[in-house]
């Protein structure tokens, strides 16, 4: 990963550097810290980055042929720069390229999910029997119920529709950057909701019980 210096004679700093292998499936991560620094005190001077790949060869290849997916690829997997800034006021603006010679230039790149990662966070049907349980004896009713349950991918990105919290987000971002030392959060019900049960208890009495937390009724990255 460079970073461009000037954009009319293409001049460029090596950043960071990563192998990889074509069975390597995820986000590439790259530290760009330095030069963040330099572009918040200096905004002029960000001429943008550029991402190229070579062969342990040495021949340069296409990102795309090499399985990279740029920002033409979805939504979900486009190039993103997570930035921590102690300030009263930043100011924003996107990367942009430089140059139709610049189509590469992108602040990360990210390598096709695996099959495990497609299917995100989200609930599922589940209906619970109690015969199934053997529990027929003892619940008069109901004979079961709607229980759902929460299954799924919690990756980056973390959508609003997966309900994380602050605390799954930045797990996510720490997940990046050492996956080998922390897992990223894991899919679970955010809300439930309670059943009635009509049941005997151990001297035959007929009770009536509400029981809480018995129905996913939504699920989350936690």
């Amino acid at each position: 990963l460079f970073e461009v210096l000037k954009e009319s004679d293409a001049e460029t700093f090596l950043l960071d550097s990563k192998k990889i292998r074509a069975t390597d499936g995820g986000w590439l991560v790259f530290d760009i810290t330095a030069t963040s620094n330099h572009w918040v005190l200096n905004p002029q001077q960000n001429m943008g980055l550029q991402l190229s790949v070579e062969t342990t060869d040495g021949r340069s290849i296409n990102m795309k042929s090499a399985g990279i997916i740029g920002r033409n690829g979805p939504q979900s997997k486009q190039p993103f720069l997570v930035a921590f800034f102690k300030a009263s006021e930043v100011l924003l603006r996107s990367v942009r390229a430089t140059g139709s010679k610049r189509k590469n230039v992108l602040p990360a790149a990210n390598i096709e999910h695996t099959d495990e990662q497609r299917q995100a966070c989200k609930k599922h049907e589940l209906y619970v029997s109690f015969r199934d349980l053997g529990w027929q004896d003892w619940i008069i009713a109901p004979e079961g119920y709607a229980a759902f349950y929460c299954d799924g991918e919690c990756s980056f990105p973390l959508n609003a529709h997966m309900n994380a919290t602050n605390h799954a987000i930045v797990q996510t971002l720490v997940h990046l950057m050492f996956p080998d030392n922390v897992p990223k959060p894991c899919c679970a019900p955010t809300k439930l909701n309670a059943i009635s049960v009509l049941y005997f208890d151990d001297s035959s009495n007929v009770i009536l019980k509400k029981y809480r937390n018995m129905v996913v009724r939504s699920c989350g990255c936690h």
